[in-house]
């Protein structure tokens, strides 16, 4: 963990939606220590501020790739930046995803909106490794088609089962119609054997992890990645505070045994 800003350069830029760009960044010097799959950094983008940013894959050399929605002022600045311009970065912060706890057992992915970004590098790992786990399925929910993240990768998730559903469909849209809780019940997955991952709205988190314990799947076995507002990224500041958890350091992913008390907790 790197406490100090390093400098890091925009190397590629993809546009994923109206709102929504994927970075790559490389370092400019030194690089950050090695990220793992869930975790973030705080990225500074100059002049304007910090604002924390899960890693939406993981490269080699020491490049970063994030992708940030625009909705405050730091984000749209972020993802205004194109190949070629310059921002800080420290990290890594957080606890990830447990991977570990998932081999050998089927893997469920469920992701609403831009929760798919910081699930995006736990898939990679599981497909990178198939003998090691066992099936995956993945779910993914978005408002509109338009709002669909890396929907040209989806298909190659499917193993067996990868399905993408949206709120409101638009001309042409052939796929399902729903919130993501409703695909639960098609995914092949055995509920005892299974280890689930969610990311998204935390509306869309408690749905998801009650659907879940319904078909059977123990509360502790379920993943979730928890947001609040991050600004020390260290533990010290306490405005991330969740219960007795700072997320930035004890989170932001938590087991659903330890965040279903903790999300009837109102942000301050």
């Amino acid at each position: 963990m790197t406490l100090t800003p390093l400098p890091y350069r925009v190397v590629d830029r993809r546009e994923e939606t109206r709102d929504t760009a994927t970075l790559t960044l490389a370092p400019s010097g030194e690089p950050l220590a090695p990220f793992a799959p869930g975790q973030f950094a705080m990225v500074y983008a100059f002049g304007v501020g910090e604002i924390p940013v899960s890693v939406s894959r993981i490269l080699d050399s020491g490049r970063l790739v994030h992708t940030v929605r625009a909705v405050g002022a730091v984000s749209r600045a972020l993802h205004g930046l194109g190949p070629g311009a310059h921002v800080a970065v420290r990290g890594p912060f957080g606890r990830g995803w447990d991977t570990t706890a998932a081999r050998g057992r089927d893997v469920l992915v469920v992701a609403g909106g831009i929760g798919l970004a910081p699930l995006r590098p736990l898939l990679d790992t599981v497909l990178a490794e198939p003998e090691a786990y066992g099936r995956l399925n993945v779910l993914a929910g978005a408002r509109s088609p338009d709002d669909l993240l890396y929907g040209d990768e989806i298909p190659s998730w499917r193993r067996p089962f990868a399905q993408a559903t949206v709120d409101r469909p638009s001309a042409g849209w052939t796929g399902r119609v729903g919130i993501v809780t409703g695909l639960i019940g098609e995914a092949r997955f055995r509920p005892p054997d299974t280890t689930a991952f969610v990311c998204g709205p935390e509306v869309m988190i408690r749905a998801t992890a009650r659907t879940l314990m319904h078909h059977g799947v123990d509360a502790a076995r379920i993943q979730v990645s928890l947001e609040r507002n991050m600004r020390c990224a260290t533990g010290h500041c306490g405005h991330c505070q969740l219960g007795p958890l700072l997320l930035c350091r004890d989170g932001p992913v938590v087991g659903y045994d330890r965040a279903e008390s903790l999300l009837t907790v109102r942000e301050l």
